[in-house]
């Protein structure tokens, strides 16, 4: 296996580990509140206090990798992340825990980036999309596998198997890290945007924890709608602080790449749609289907297979068509998709809902690995820390508002029927459609991109399509 697969695989599954804690402990809250003697409701303060933390230091990921070697960070993070797993597996009451997830979300915040990071630095161009084609199943695989994994162990072990389970795999990422990892930095180091750090690391955090908490139970609604709009204030004074400042933590200039732009931006709105998924789908088949956690995680997991086949087909498809048509009709296939999951009915065959799972897995992780290449098809060496910390932050945003707004779509629908069951299958249904539609829409931005955008990290140089359209293809 080449150097960089191995990499790419140390990668992974770092992020796979970090994916699958962000959503495995919600099946169990119950459980971990019964045996710490705390209500569910307030226990769920370790799920927002991990988003906070990632909020937090995700912006400086860039500029802690550039000034400590971004092997060496990397190593570090997988560390803390471990730590903190193994500090949670330890909590005997609620300050505990939160304080645990915080550790954990220092740990992700560095982890995810830097690791994306040092693939960047360190794979050829033209092998960028089989790496990340491995990079992305974890961000699919994690919201999938964590409610299944998390309600089997739960149900058959013990709910502290949950955060044990991150040692060996911590410990193996780590010695793997030392051998296949190199130690890339750039030559110069800017100084660090103290000012940035505190309007990015609050304005997210806030926002963050408003999104999150918005139409779950985990706040007033009230509490949630005004923690987003001071998080949305504070960002746009960051916005006007990254204008002036030589140095700027998060360098707003790169969304005049096209490429870049697109990627983030429109990427957004197809992250958003498609991470309602993680919410409506469970509830879904459990609230209205009448399934237990087991059996719905058991179905939903198919899509990982579909993921799972993407990964050699990723280079392949692009090569052949191009990131343009490819973002463009993956997006349109990944919205009418997502809309059909709403016209399950309790009666529909469970085959047939495994098959459109199967079919959804593989075209959503296409897109992500497509998103994932094509944001640093414009970027140098010299700007790629902040290119990956900037990505990150807008990946994290989009994921967060898509579980608020398949919350806020389900509910709006149920609003027009009041004294109905919020549960109800026909509101599901509408609630896919509108999600769906939002993944699509995204398709409007990858329309402006040019036709050989990427063309490099696809593999489709002059000489390369010349051949093809020689031989017909």
């Amino acid at each position: 296996m080449p150097r960089y697969m191995i990499s790419a695989l140390v990668v992974a599954c770092a992020m796979f580990m970090e994916q699958l804690d962000a959503t495995v402990i919600a099946t169990s809250l119950p459980a971990i509140a019964l045996d710490l003697n705390e209500d569910p409701i307030s226990l769920k303060l370790a799920m927002t206090s991990y988003l906070v933390s990632l909020a937090i230091f995700i912006p400086v990921s860039g500029w802690v990798a550039d000034r400590f070697g971004a092997k060496n960070v990397f190593r570090a993070a997988v560390l803390v992340f471990t730590l903190g797993s193994i500090f949670c597996g330890l909590s005997r009451n609620l300050p505990e825990l939160v304080g645990a997830r915080i550790i954990q979300g220092l740990g992700g915040a560095l982890m995810t980036p830097v690791g994306r990071l040092v693939l960047m630095r360190s794979v050829e161009r033209r092998d960028l999309v089989r790496a990340l084609s491995f990079v992305t199943i974890p961000a699919l695989l994690g919201p999938i596998a964590g409610p299944l994994l998390g309600g089997f162990i739960t149900t058959y072990f013990h709910w502290r198997c949950i955060f044990w389970i991150n040692v060996p795999i911590g410990a193996l990422g780590m010695a793997l890290a030392t051998f296949y990892i190199d130690n890339v930095k750039p030559d110069a180091i800017w100084p660090l945007d103290f000012r940035g750090f505190f309007l990015s690391g609050a304005g997210l955090a806030a926002m963050l924890f408003g999104l999150a908490t918005a139409g779950r139970g985990l706040a007033p609604v009230e509490l949630s709608l005004a923690l987003t709009a001071i998080g949305a204030l504070t960002l746009a004074a960051y916005a006007a602080h990254a204008r002036r400042a030589p140095f700027p933590l998060l360098d707003l200039k790169l969304f005049s790449l096209r490429t870049f732009r697109a990627s983030v931006l429109g990427g957004a709105l197809f992250r958003v749609g498609i991470g309602s998924i993680p919410f409506l789908l469970p509830l879904m088949l459990q609230m209205s289907f009448g399934m237990n956690p087991f059996q719905s995680g058991s179905i939903t997991f198919i899509s990982s297979a579909g993921a799972m086949a993407m990964k050699g087909t990723a280079p392949h498809i692009l090569r052949r068509f191009g990131f343009r048509w490819v973002l463009i009709v993956n997006a349109l296939l990944s919205g009418v998709f997502l809309a059909a999951y709403g016209l399950f009915w309790p009666s529909t065959p469970i085959l047939l809902m495994m098959g459109l799972f199967l079919v959804g897995g593989f075209i959503h992780s296409l897109e992500f690995t497509s998103l994932n290449a094509i944001v640093f098809a414009e970027i140098g060496h010299e700007r790629m820390s902040q290119a990956v910390s900037l990505a990150s932050v807008g990946q994290q945003l989009s994921l967060s508002l898509g579980i608020a707004a398949g919350a806020a779509a389900l509910q709006g629908i149920a609003a027009l029927h009041p004294g109905a069951d919020v549960f109800a299958a026909e509101n599901f249904r509408w609630a896919f459609l509108i999600m769906g539609l939002v993944s699509m829409s995204s398709a409007l931005s990858f329309m402006r991109l040019p036709p050989d955008a990427g063309a490099d990290i696809a593999g489709r140089g002059a000489t390369q399509t010349d051949e093809i359209e020689a031989a017909g293809e």
